[in-house]
């Protein structure tokens, strides 16, 4: 069995990730530095969160959506203002002698004129106004809600940026811990396998334990290649965010507090979502729209009033013979008040008008749909929030509990009470343990910006707060950068 020892050990001659403190641990664990590792900081959140705030396509292409709806203020208004038209032609026609002339003209002696060239200028000017017109008036109402809608909208994709670049992040993070966590694991486990191996050498131990811990082992290299190759999948989170890799970010200081959310009411929590949350404002927008449309399409049987003014010249001549003689020339001015009493137009206006009610009352049920949704999403977040806060409390507690009951199995272990088993399980709960307190931090990190989110209250600021506690010391690279 020394060569079951001496394989592990040749399947270790490679840089192992340190394991450095976990975010906020109780526990020192073994720690092992890559041959490339840096002390350099790195970004924090909000340097990742400024690069997003310039790079990110999605929040790009709400911006640009929002003021491509917006243009629709411009085209419907266009309906109100005044219209002017203007138009010039010239016409030439060559006149013969030959029959084609179907008017031939002819001198006081009865000769026909020869061939000549007829020419005609004209052009005219107008300028229309619209007098009334409801619907093209409810129409341009309707555009103005929809535009303050867009803004809800893009501050509803703007506060999303900030979960999303903090999810990504924290992800990252997580990722970190769950690397550091197996290969503490994996070198407890290879230590654990040694020292069995010795037992087992001078007779104290049974076979079995060695080959107990060999599989403990064998199980941990594949966990901590699978971590190795999570861990730059999340660095391409950001990435996606940011349009730039990120080649280091901040930790989150153990000095974070953990506490809960302000106020501690849930109640107050929800009366702030459902009067500011941003998705719910755009519904509400929607709806206004939606009636304003309604407005609209019954104003379809009412007549419609224009005036118009008008302008028109025209000249002319003719020339043959080599003389140019000027024909007459007139010119016109013409005022008009249009009146137009839409009758009937194949129902189409009764068809209009129940489609445009149809359409008010799925704005209605949405804008209910959307207030139920945020209040269920306020409650659940904000009773998350405070759930973590214990949570980290207790697990805080747990990797002290995983310690001791690791010390007195290994103890149990050397006297014979217990076996290897026993203690390959104790060190696996103790990883666990450690690992789900740092996973427990950026839950509630996670879950509280959320919470901001629902409410209508998450700004940059929180971002800025978040990168206070930074711990630009301690920088996480990718895997492969190490």
């Amino acid at each position: 069995m020394n060569s079951a020892v001496s394989d592990c050990t040749e399947r270790r001659q490679r840089p192992l990730v340190g394991v450095a403190h976990l975010l906020g641990g109780k526990a020192a664990l073994v720690a092992i530095a890559f041959a490339t590792a840096s002390a350099a900081s790195g970004a924090n959140l909000n340097d990742v969160y400024q690069q997003a705030l310039e790079n990110d396509p999605v929040l790009a292409g709400a911006r640009a959506g929002t003021a491509a709806r917006k243009e629709a203020i411009a085209l419907a208004r266009s309906a109100l203002l005044p219209r002017a038209s203007a138009s010039a032609g010239v016409s030439k026609t060559t006149v013969g002698v030959d029959g084609t002339d179907l008017n031939p003209q002819s001198d006081t002696f009865g000769r026909p004129f020869p061939e000549r060239d007829v020419e005609r200028r004209n052009w005219s000017a107008g300028i229309s106004q619209t007098v009334l017109d409801v619907p093209t008036w409810y129409n341009y109402r309707g555009a103005l809600a929809r535009a303050k809608q867009a803004d809800w909208d893009l501050q509803t994709a703007s506060q999303a940026v900030i979960t999303r670049v903090a999810d990504a992040y924290l992800n990252v993070l997580r990722g970190e811990a769950a690397l550091e966590s197996v290969v503490a694991a994996e070198e407890a486990v290879h230590r654990q396998l040694e020292q069995v191996q010795q037992r087992f050498d001078v007779g104290l131990v049974a076979i079995t334990d060695v080959l107990e811990a060999k599989a403990e082992y064998d199980n941990a290299v594949v966990n901590r290649i699978q971590a190795e190759g999570n861990h730059d999948i999340f660095f391409e989170g950001l990435r996606v965010i940011t349009a730039n890799p990120v080649d280091e970010i901040d930790r989150l200081s153990a000095a974070l507090p953990i506490v809960d959310p302000d106020p501690a009411d849930e109640e107050q929590w929800v009366r702030t979502a459902l009067a500011s949350n941003y998705s719910i404002g755009g519904a509400r927008e929607a709806l206004t729209a939606a009636e304003r449309d309604l407005k609209g399409q019954l104003a379809g049987h009412l007549p419609s009033i224009s005036a118009s003014v008008n302008y028109g010249a025209s000249t002319g001549s003719q020339a043959f013979g080599g003389f140019v003689i000027p024909s007459q020339s007139s010119a016109s001015l013409t005022y008009s008040l249009n009146v137009n009493m839409p009758i009937f137009q194949g129902l189409r206006t009764y068809a209009s008008v129940r489609q445009a009610r149809h359409s008010l009352n799925q704005g209605r049920q949405q804008l209910i749909a959307q207030e139920l949704t945020v209040e269920r999403d306020t409650r659940n977040l904000y009773r998350a929030v405070v759930t973590e806060v214990v949570r980290v409390a207790a697990r805080g507690e747990a990797i002290k509990s995983s310690e001791s009951a690791l010390e007195a199995t290994q103890t149990g272990y050397e006297v014979g009470t217990r076996n290897i088993v026993d203690v390959l399980l104790a060190q696996r709960r103790l990883f666990a343990a450690q690992f789900d307190y740092a996973n427990s931090r950026y839950d509630y990190v996670i879950n509280l910006l959320r919470l901001k989110e629902s409410a209508g209250v998450l700004n940059e600021d929180d971002i800025a707060e978040l990168s206070e506690y930074s711990d630009s010391a301690n920088a996480v690279r990718p895997f492969s950068a190490r």
